[in-house]
């Protein structure tokens, strides 16, 4: 997961809600300006020369498509689970588990034929690309989530099916890539937590929430509300341990408790619109013990 800078590159479009409250629209107006901000700003970063690994061909609708699947100490590991930990995770559809890589800019380059295809070069941390050379599912893993990764970044429609390339382990040239020079804190996902006490109204749903302390002072929510186009109508009201979320036309609610105190007052939120998420930054009041 992204801290609260970098989520903001991810967006396509930020909205403000509807006025359910006055003061949270102007949370969310602040918000919005300071995202727009942050797309215009680059973080300070170093250069690094990412190392071949393998590469796999592709398709989109503008032609053949490599990526070059590179890897560097630069980049830090994901979290060290098991492949069992791993698969019962994504079997019960939590986002527990990132795969941190860099994604490179596109660059024309000629296939063997010599004909002009696109490749990308993504690189993920050097311990685990040696990891995931003895494990075919790390591998389509990473595959899959460097496809996902490309096609949000640069708009693109990716074909979901990929051959690897037995003899070449890259296409074309590797270029140096721009990375952050401080590593952001380990995340420390606190799951969903239970609700405050009472069911969901009828014909309500409940919508999946996930919490993600990106340590020290900042919790992030990411909450899925698939039936929605875009944020106007909905509400939601903070606590200093409490979040309520209400949808328009009676679709979602959702009242669940929050196992830190957040300061709400300075807390912002944003819709995903790709995703269709509610995403929601909640500094803390104190830091956990």
């Amino acid at each position: 997961m992204a801290d609260a800078k970098l989520l903001v590159s991810e967006l396509n479009e930020v909205e403000t809600m509807g006025p359910e409250t006055a003061r949270f629209e102007e949370l969310l107006l602040q918000a919005s300006k300071e995202l727009q901000q942050a797309q215009t700003s680059r973080p300070a970063s170093t250069q690094i020369q990412p190392q071949p690994g393998f590469c796999v061909k592709t398709n989109s609708s503008e032609g053949k498509v490599f990526i070059n699947i590179c890897h560097s100490p630069c980049i830090p590991p994901p979290a060290d689970v098991t492949e069992d930990e791993l698969l019962r995770m994504l079997e019960e559809d939590l986002a527990g588990f990132r795969i941190p890589m860099s994604l490179g800019e596109p660059h024309a380059e000629l296939d063997a034929k010599g004909q002009g295809c696109t490749a990308y070069d993504v690189a993920v941390n050097r311990d685990f690309y040696l990891r995931l050379q003895n494990s075919d599912f790390l591998r389509e893993l990473v595959i899959t989530i460097a496809r996902e990764g490309l096609e949000d970044k640069y708009g693109l429609q990716l074909n979901p099916e990929w051959r690897l390339l037995k003899n070449r382990p890259f296409m074309g040239s590797i270029s140096q890539q721009n990375i952050r020079k401080q590593q952001r804190p380990r995340i420390q996902e606190l799951g969903t937590p239970s609700p405050p006490g009472g069911p969901v109204s009828e014909g309500l749903e409940k919508p999946h929430l996930n919490l993600w302390l990106e340590a020290p002072d900042l919790l992030l929510a990411e909450i899925d509300l698939p039936k929605l186009d875009g944020a106007m109508g909905l509400s939601l009201e903070l606590g200093e341990n409490r979040l309520v979320v209400g949808g328009p036309q009676q679709l979602y609610h959702l009242d669940t408790s929050i196992p830190l105190r957040i300061n709400a007052d300075q807390s912002k939120a944003a819709f995903h619109r790709k995703r269709k998420q509610l995403m929601v930054a909640m500094p803390l009041l104190s830091v956990p013990s």
